[in-house]
C-alpha cells in the first residue's frame, strides 16, 4: 500500500467518524429530577419535574401534575395524564431524545398521532 492509499483511507475514516451523529446516552435519563425548557409561542417555559420508573410528577407554574411513563425504547417514551381534566389532557404525549451530554438531553415532543413537534432540553438536577 503506497501512502496515497494510506491518506485516502485515513480521511475515509476521519469523514465516517464524523457522520456518527450525536450522542444518544437515553437510559441515564430514565429516573431523576430534572428542569425543562422550552419555547412556546414566543416566550420560554420551564417547569420541573422527577421521573421514577413509570410516574413522573410534573410542576408547572405551580400546579402538580403526575403521567405515567411507558418507554418504547432507550430514547423514546409515552407519557399519558393520570388525572386528566380536559379532552386535550386525556391524549397521550410523545417524546423523542434527539441527543444527550452528561447533564441534559435535547428531545422533540407532541401529541401521539400528531406530525407537530416542538424542541425542549431537559437539565437533570439530581
Amino acid at each position: 500500500m503506497n501512502w496515497k492509499h494510506l491518506l485516502y483511507s485515513l480521511y475515509a475514516l476521519l469523514c465516517l467518524s464524523c457522520a456518527s451523529g450525536p450522542n444518544r446516552e437515553c437510559s441515564q435519563y430514565k429516573n431523576g429530577e430534572f428542569i425543562f425548557k422550552t419555547v412556546l409561542n414566543g416566550d420560554l417555559q420551564e417547569s420541573t419535574f422527577k421521573r421514577f420508573g413509570a410516574l413522573e410528577i410534573d410542576d408547572y407554574n405551580g400546579k402538580i401534575d403526575s403521567a405515567s411513563v411507558k418507554w418504547i425504547n432507550d430514547c423514546e417514551y409515552i407519557l399519558k395524564s393520570l388525572n386528566p381534566k380536559s379532552m386535550a389532557e386525556k391524549k397521550p404525549l410523545h417524546f423523542k431524545i434527539l441527543s444527550t451530554t452528561d447533564s441534559s438531553y435535547t428531545f422533540e415532543y407532541g401529541l401521539l398521532s400528531a406530525e407537530n413537534r416542538l424542541i425542549g432540553t431537559a437539565v437533570k438536577l439530581k
